[in-house]
């Protein structure tokens, strides 16, 4: 199981209480956003967490359906209270670390500061699978917790998120944004850059060849 502290609800509801609070990341969310077509009609969202992507998500897009992703049990429950009686969102459980489950096409698959918990290895395969779930003209896009270049510059980033490095989780396997977008290239994805970046945040986007829809 990737990062097991996450199943505990004192780790799960610390992250919770400071999500929103990360320098620039509303600002990063945004141009997320703005990629997603807005006729979108079924959007995977992986390590949903909460379900706070695909709540901004369907804020503007109220005939999609969407499908969260997680293995948190603390996380799947506040996600369950975000969207008591939506029937256009399914909650599933399930660990990134193993192979995805059937869960049919989409049109987009989004994930929001999940996939550097996984070990590289995982991280190449997921993208693959993901790129197997997309529809032809899909839309991947990935908002990440990535590696910084140098040690100073990492932290540079504690310093900048107000947080002492001994709380840096021990779950995280960071990863710098070339490899990855690399990885994206050779998996047959188009179009792939780093739409956004803020230290060690950043945006990663691809899309599968193909006339969408």
């Amino acid at each position: 199981m990737a990062g097991e502290e996450w199943t505990t609800a004192e780790h799960a509801n610390r992250y919770l209480a400071i999500a929103g609070d990360v320098p620039h990341r509303a600002e990063g969310e945004g141009v997320l956003l703005e990629q997603v077509p807005h006729d979108a009609r079924r959007i995977l969202d992986l390590g949903t967490g909460d379900g706070r992507l695909l709540a901004l998500l369907q804020a503007t897009r109220p005939s999609m359906r969407g499908v969260g992703v997680d293995f948190s049990q603390v996380m799947l429950a506040a996600a369950r209270a975000r969207f008591a009686d939506d029937k256009r969102i399914e909650l599933v459980r399930h660990d990134l670390v193993d192979p995805l489950p059937e869960l049919g096409r989409f049109d987009v698959v989004v994930s929001s500061l999940a996939i550097h918990h996984l070990e590289h290895e995982r991280k190449r395969s997921l993208y693959g699978e993901v790129f197997e779930l997309l529809q032809p003209g899909g839309l991947f896009a990935n908002f990440e917790h990535v590696a910084s270049a140098t040690h100073r510059l990492h932290l540079k980033f504690f310093a900048a998120i107000d947080e002492p490095l001994e709380h840096e989780d021990p779950s995280d396997r960071l990863l710098d944004v070339e490899s990855q977008l690399r990885w994206l290239r050779e998996l047959g994805f188009d179009d792939v850059d780093c739409y956004w970046k803020w230290l060690e945040i950043a945006l990663l986007v691809g899309v599968k060849p193909g006339s969408p829809r």
